[in-house]
């Protein structure tokens, strides 16, 4: 193998290994605070630890994980107060490209919504009787909020949105609390908003639909 040719082995591990560690956080799959040992992360991905050490300050950098100086690295933990704080951006980023998605709109983005919400309401259907897998619920949420402001013409808006939705994401999953009928008729609104090019209505209902959220989490009494 030639020096490029490692090189380039090396980068891909890399941003794979990021991309895995960063799920694994975001899916709750490491807890808030919990340290996040080199050696076990070397066993469990394979990964140097140096390259491990890259990943976890650009995971830093993201607010994902908290470096420690000497005493190594650790999940970002998780607050009510954050957690109002990353529902107020996304309110903030969403509706913006909601709007901007909605003017934009032309008939590959209605396929794509449209095909987004029938995996998201076949899902809650099942997730209704309690036959439903609960991350793969959440992945589908996230997939049709998504495809909504997937036509909004702005890169950096759908960077910087789906920065601040996957920190708001792993709180989701840290409660992972099923809140009934009231998320699927806002989702099916949103739909028909789309379909009808009804901003106002979409806006107002994205803004319910996360703050009721955001209400819910905390009554459940797993966040501080």
């Amino acid at each position: 193998m030639s020096l490029i040719e490692r090189i380039y082995d090396m980068e891909t591990i890399g941003e794979d290994g990021y991309r895995r560690i960063r799920a694994d956080i975001v899916l709750n799959r490491f807890k808030p605070e919990q340290k996040l040992k080199l050696e076990a992360l070397k066993e469990a991905y394979g990964i140097s630890v140096s390259t491990l050490r890259e990943i976890l300050c650009r995971l830093s950098a993201e607010g994902l994980v908290v470096a420690e100086g000497r005493r190594g690295f650790e999940v970002a933990s998780a607050s009510i107060s954050n957690l109002r704080e990353l529902a107020d951006l996304r309110i903030l980023l969403e509706t913006h490209a909601i709007e901007q998605s909605f003017a934009n709109a032309d008939v590959e983005w209605e396929g794509r919504v449209v095909a987004a919400h029938h995996k998201l309401a076949q899902t809650e259907r099942r997730l209704h009787d309690k036959a439903e897998d609960a991350e793969r619920w959440k992945r589908y949420d996230s997939e049709f909020h998504r495809a909504l402001i997937s036509n909004c013409g702005s890169r950096t808006l759908m960077e910087a949105h789906a920065a601040a939705f996957d920190k708001y994401f792993r709180y989701q999953m840290i409660v992972l609390d099923y809140r009934g009928d009231e998320p699927v008729h806002q989702h099916e609104t949103l739909l028909q908003c789309a379909l009808k090019r009804n901003v106002a209505l979409a806006k107002q209902t994205l803004v319910e639909h996360v703050t009721n959220c955001v209400e819910h989490a905390i009554t459940t009494g797993r966040l501080k």
